[in-house]
């Protein structure tokens, strides 16, 4: 018979069965072996084992990080199908009563032999292979010789499978590019975990799933809570189960009140750790305290039951991927973190990692950094996609998705597609939702909503008719004709069969590569807004100029639960010509080693992110010389609280002040205020700098700045 009991328990991760990071060491009774490491590799076909292994290739990381190097890798080649990496280790003592493989995301068309037999296929790239491996693992300090084939393309797995197609990506390297574990435990042992915090009350479920194949009858369960950071104790409980023996599945869930709780925010990312054992087994893990919902009648985001505005940017790792400055960069802890400080010093409290997966660890590094993260499962079906995947097939992915993350509390959205609009990820979230017990908001791209308490993502790139009229308003020219411009960005038809709040998580068609050349997106930009013949440093400082403009605009408008620019990091492609004029996107650094965001970037979009944020409401429209005009400031607070400061406005020409007016202000927390100036125009015709000033406790000053060009009456 099955006997069920609850938990108090929130993780940040699943158990390392279903997604769980545990770290260095081993946890008794379970023992958990790090298969990372400098492996062998080589290329050959797909049914056929190479007889010689010549390269070397670091796990968890990519082939062409192979040494000696392949040729022409990340395309289709007639050199080979396949590549196959191969190490060998061992295990000390017996094989207990469970033995797994976990290879947390290989791609393409993964394929696994252990000691010469044949363990198990995984077609997905972007979720969790675990495989048995019991039948074929050799104790006693024997020598394990582990084989997996990889794709070398991505064809190489069904067309109904996702491979994470991108009309912008132009390299599909494969490889091992997350982490491979050997887990050891005994049985009974934990399958799956999963806590559900309740912020309100301040007690939190944990239900974990148990598998029990020898059928044990009793079994005494161990838990314990503490602080992440420090270490302290917070709750201890034993619990003896009974008579629930058979060879099956059964659950364990309880509710728990947490004394003292702290909860988790990007401005606070306290995180606490659960350590529960059955006697044959034993996992442990982090979690957060944290709510996340929306709220259909206001628009807004809730963090832990209050309004809270979301400020961001995106990674699209899998782009950054084929980067000739990638490096190991993406596995390399020290730079992931840094890389996420350096995001939190520009305002921002949220991320998309879109178009593709990071590796678990920059999730490890989110929960501690502290960043609402809306993580977006790899389907863009955009135009003539290769791929068709199918609800079938994409339900088992979310699934393993969801197990992967949930307990994460930095994710706060599954975000179900890019810019598509196939019903097939509808019908797999509907079915699927139901398993995140914290019910998590779904935004499923430029489809319908299945859910009054989702949101929609919006795109309102007012650029894209300066790059291609048919797709976009061709009124719009430039920065002068935001006047008009709703403040509520346009939806997709299907998006509108809900009203449900809308994320703005991708604008400013603007992008240049890392020199400071236009993309292949952006060149006609370029040339109609500066002309022919425009510098580098013209560029890059209208793009700042103009982003943090834009910026301003939809953060002020109020009409949206976030705004998030594109890009935080993708790829930099100038001059190699694969399109043939060169990569699509780009993101700010000038140094990817030392994280350096273009300076112009950094003056201008920081300030545009600034919690109290100021927007000029002026748009760069010709002014005539010596008339007077009401200039408009529209101060924005993001906080919680009030706040109070000063609001100045300047004219500048160089170096000389022309003009300064100053006058205080009082904000509502969540609020805004308009201030307004009456200013004479210049009397000599010429181009000028009208800047806005926001001196605020609490806060560094941020400006909004837009150009003037006085014209003769």
């Amino acid at each position: 018979m099955r006997t069920t009991i609850v938990f108090l328990v929130v993780a940040a991760a699943m158990t390392p069965i279903d997604g769980a990071r545990v770290r260095a060491g081993e946890i008794n009774p379970r023992k958990v072996i790090d298969l990372n490491g400098t492996w062998q590799v080589a290329e050959g076909s797909m049914d056929s084992m190479p007889a010689r292994f010549e390269h070397t290739v670091p796990v968890p990381g990519l082939i062409d990080m192979a040494e000696p190097a392949f040729a022409e890798v990340g395309k289709k080649s007639e050199r080979r199908q396949a590549f196959w990496y191969r190490r060998t280790f061992a295990v000390d003592g017996p094989i207990p009563d469970v033995a797994m493989l976990k290879l947390n995301k290989v791609r393409y068309g993964t394929k696994v032999w252990l000691n010469g037999q044949l363990v198990g296929a995984h077609l997905p790239c972007f979720t969790p292979a675990l495989m048995d491996v019991k039948p074929y693992l050799k104790g006693d300090g024997q020598e394990n010789e582990l084989v997996i084939r990889v794709g070398a393309d991505r064809e190489s797995r069904a067309t109904d499978v996702p491979s994470g197609w991108d009309f912008e990506k132009y390299l599909y390297i494969p490889g091992i590019y997350d982490s491979v574990e050997l887990i050891l435990t005994g049985a009974p042992y934990i399958e799956s975990f999963q806590v559900v915090p309740d912020v309100a009350s301040q007690t939190v479920r944990f239900v974990s799933t148990v598998r029990n194949p020898t059928g044990q009858d009793q079994v005494n369960v161990t838990y314990r809570i503490r602080e992440a950071r420090s270490g302290r104790g917070v709750l201890a409980r034993r619990i003896r189960l009974s008579e629930f023996g058979d060879d099956a599945q059964f659950p364990l869930f309880d509710d728990f009140h947490l004394t003292d709780c702290r909860l988790w925010s990007p401005e606070a990312p306290f995180l606490y750790e659960i350590e529960v054992d059955i006697g044959s087994d034993q996992v442990r893990t982090r979690f957060g305290m944290r709510s996340f919902a929306f709220d259909p009648k206001t628009g807004r985001a809730l963090l832990n039951g209050e309004p809270y505005m979301m400020r961001g940017t995106n990674v699209c790792a899998y782009r950054f991927f084929e980067d000739a400055e990638r490096g190991d960069k993406p596995w390399d802890r020290d730079w992931v973190r840094r890389l996420h400080e350096k995001f939190k010093g520009m305002h921002w409290n949220s991320i998309r990692y879109c178009i593709g997966f990071p590796p678990e660890l920059w999730y490890d590094i989110a929960d501690e950094v502290g960043f609402l993260i809306q993580d977006e499962f790899p389907i863009w079906t955009l135009g003539e996609a290769p791929e068709k995947p199918t609800a079938e097939k994409i339900i088992p992915e979310y699934t393993e998705w969801m197990r992967e993350r949930w307990n994460h509390p930095c994710v706060v959205i599954w975000d179900a597609q890019n810019e598509s609009n196939t019903p097939e990820t509808g019908k797999a979230l509907s079915a699927v939702r139901h398993l995140d017990l914290s019910n998590r908001p779904w935004d499923n791209g430029w489809a319908e909503p299945q859910s009054e308490q989702d949101g929609v993502e919006a795109h309102p790139y007012l650029f894209i008719s300066m790059f291609n009229p048919d797709w976009g308003n061709a009124k719009f020219k430039g920065l002068a004709d935001i006047v008009n411009v709703s403040p509520i960005p346009s939806l997709q038809q299907a998006q509108r069969k809900l009203k449900v709040p809308i994320i703005i998580n991708e604008y400013a068609w603007l992008w240049l590569n890392r020199d400071g050349t236009p993309t292949c997106l952006t060149a006609p930009i370029y040339k109609k807004l500066l002309g022919p013949n425009s510098t580098t440093e013209q560029r890059r400082v209208l793009y700042a100029k103009y982003l943090a403009a834009l910026t301003e605009f939809w953060r002020s408008g109020r009409q949206c639960a976030g705004v998030l620019h594109f890009c935080g990091l993708g790829y930099s492609r100038a001059g190699d010509k694969p399109r043939p004029e060169g990569g699509a996107t780009s993101d700010h650094f000038t140094d990817l080693e030392k994280l350096t965001f273009e300076p112009n970037f950094e003056r201008y979009v920081r300030d545009a992110f600034a919690p109290v944020g100021i927007m000029l409401d002026y748009w760069g429209q010709d002014l005539p010389a010596g008339e007077e005009h009401e200039f408009e400031i529209v101060v924005t607070n993001d906080l919680a609280l009030e706040r109070e400061g000063n609001v100045r406005l300047l004219i500048r020409k160089g170096d000389a002040l022309l003009a300064r007016q100053e006058t205080p202000f009082r904000v509502d927390a969540l609020g805004q205020k308009r201030v307004s100036f009456t200013q004479p125009v210049p009397f000599e015709p010429g181009r000028y700098l009208v800047i806005a000033d926001l001196a605020v406790a609490g806060q560094e000053p941020v400006r909004s700045v837009r150009d003037l060009t006085v014209v003769a009456k």
